[in-house]
């Protein structure tokens, strides 16, 4: 195990006994779990199962029920396109499309291989006054189109290229 490995499983058992190795917090310490990690590997997941006394199925039911967990890794950029109704009806697919086609994604393939962008349909973000819709890292654009989604995208990796230049 490297060093970090070995900070993060540290951080994993201070989770799992700040509260008190209870099953009935599971959620909570999946939620804290997932935020040090940025999903769940399966090897913790196994690991909180045992230590709370719980089914390794019983603890991947919960973390499958809930949209907000998830077991893949994720990428350092999380962008969200909206293909709600009225995202749908002004091209949100198109983007979904270049956005797949620019960054070696698909359909089953959601994060690329630098683990720098991870790409999510939504049904609906709510902001269908001003669509289509692209959220990144929780900022919202609007009123998007294929150039401009790339445009974001493409300075996210300039900013990433000048910040491990530093």
């Amino acid at each position: 195990m490297t060093d970090q490995e070995t900070t993060k499983f540290d951080r994993v058992c201070e989770i799992i006994d700040k509260h008190n190795r209870n099953p009935h917090m599971l959620i909570k310490i999946l939620q804290e779990i997932q935020e040090e990690y940025k999903y769940l590997p399966e090897e913790i997941m196994m690991y909180i199962a045992t230590a709370l006394g719980i089914s390794p199925a019983f603890a991947y039911g919960v973390a499958t029920f809930y949209s907000h967990f998830t077991l893949q890794p994720k990428g350092k950029n999380i962008i969200k396109v909206c293909d709600g109704t009225a995202c749908h009806v002004k091209k949100s697919e198109d983007i979904i499309k270049t956005l797949e086609s620019k960054l070696g994604l698909n359909k089953d393939k959601k994060t690329t291989d630098d683990m720098l962008f991870t790409l999510e349909t939504v049904a609906c973000l709510g902001a269908c006054g001003i669509a289509p819709v692209v959220v990144i890292n929780d900022e919202v654009h609007g009123a998007m189109n294929k150039d401009k989604t790339i445009a974001l995208i493409e300075k996210i990796k300039e900013e990433e290229k000048a910040n491990e230049s530093l």
